[in-house]
């Protein structure tokens, strides 16, 4: 059962979709995702991209983000991250937006939308990770100075599929394992223009 680690929602017990249709980021992934951010994410912007059960936006919330956008494509999972969102009370500080990775981040480049941090859950068998640090950098999606973390199954990120454009926007890329899985932390400069 997975479980809100600490903050203001500390302990709540979260909701999943049964079954395997929905992969969950481990408890050891999200502690260590969250040991690496927790003293910066006070009244910052958060989204949760490929929400599945919402876990980790609402972690974000409960540390002290602001606000959450949580996306997915599924309206299952967005049952489930709605559910989520009332049993931690956070339903003023959420978002919550059924839609395709792509066509959301389009949408909110198009409105100017862009965010402090951004975790990125794609199905690992996509093999997603540089399509959406090309898309959502491209985007604007994530400020300057902002951290993306894209979780993954692979080792190597192919940075040969992100253009050279992009790549000048990065300050840092650094990859972190916890257990069977991979964190990408891809930080942008102070400052970013594309």
């Amino acid at each position: 059962m997975m479980r809100i680690i600490t903050g203001k929602a500390k302990g709540v017990r979260l909701a999943s979709l049964p079954g395997d249709a929905v992969r969950p980021t481990t408890e050891m992934a999200k502690e260590g995702v969250f040991s690496a951010i927790q003293f910066d994410l006070n009244g910052k912007s958060f989204l949760d991209l490929f929400a599945g059960s919402g876990q980790m936006g609402l972690e974000a919330i409960s540390r002290g983000a602001a606000h959450c956008t949580f996306v997915d494509c599924s309206e299952d999972s967005l049952k489930i991250v709605r559910k989520n969102i009332e049993k931690t009370g956070f339903s003023t500080q959420s978002r919550v937006i059924r839609s395709e990775y792509g066509e959301y981040i389009k949408s909110a480049s198009k409105r100017g939308q862009n965010f402090d941090y951004i975790f990125a859950d794609p199905p690992y068998e996509k093999d997603l990770s540089s399509e959406l640090i090309k898309r959502i950098l491209r985007g604007g999606l994530l400020k300057a100075g902002g951290l993306l973390m894209v979780e993954g199954a692979n080792e190597e990120l192919d940075t040969s599929k992100i253009p050279e454009s992009v790549m000048e926007t990065i300050e840092s890329i650094k990859k972190y394992k916890f257990s069977k899985c991979y964190v990408y932390f891809v930080r942008t400069k102070e400052e970013n223009s594309l």
